[in-house]
């Protein structure tokens, strides 16, 4: 992973957690993506009232990244409280795999950082949905 250690990507997802908005359900995420320059963008899980307007760490991550003009992912880490670490929502691998495709994906427990474990995109979204634009002039 360039010149990040998948253990310093845990720990700069570890400490995005600490800027999780989680005051319904009280489950904090953090993510960190790394670029391919070895650049570091975190992200932190926002929630809502309504709660279909909540976006994942993850999400949050790779919207920053993007809009950011960053389009070269190396890997991304995600980290939060729950035993062998939080795996993303269906809505967070559907935009992995269209943004970060070739990414490793690497979770952790926020209680047991050490303890890392790695997926590529297309185990976590086999046969996903990558519809390519037509180039119209």
């Amino acid at each position: 992973m360039e010149t990040v250690s998948k253990r310093e990507l845990i720990l700069a997802a570890a400490k995005a957690r600490r800027r999780a908005v989680a005051p319904y359900s009280n489950f904090k995420v953090g993510a960190a993506l790394l670029t391919k320059r070895g650049e570091i963008i975190a992200g932190a899980n926002v929630e809502s009232a309504s709660y279909g307007l909540t976006c994942c760490a993850e999400r949050v991550a790779l919207f920053h990244a993007l809009t950011g003009g960053k389009t070269n992912f190396v890997a991304l880490a995600i980290v939060a409280r729950v035993p062998g670490g939080p795996m993303p929502c269906g809505a967070c691998r559907q935009l992995l795999a269209e943004y970060a495709f070739n990414a490793t994906i690497c979770v952790a427990d926020s209680r047991a950082v050490r303890s890392i474990k790695e997926f590529s995109v297309g185990e976590l979204l086999p046969g996903a949905f990558l519809e390519v634009p037509s180039k119209r002039g």
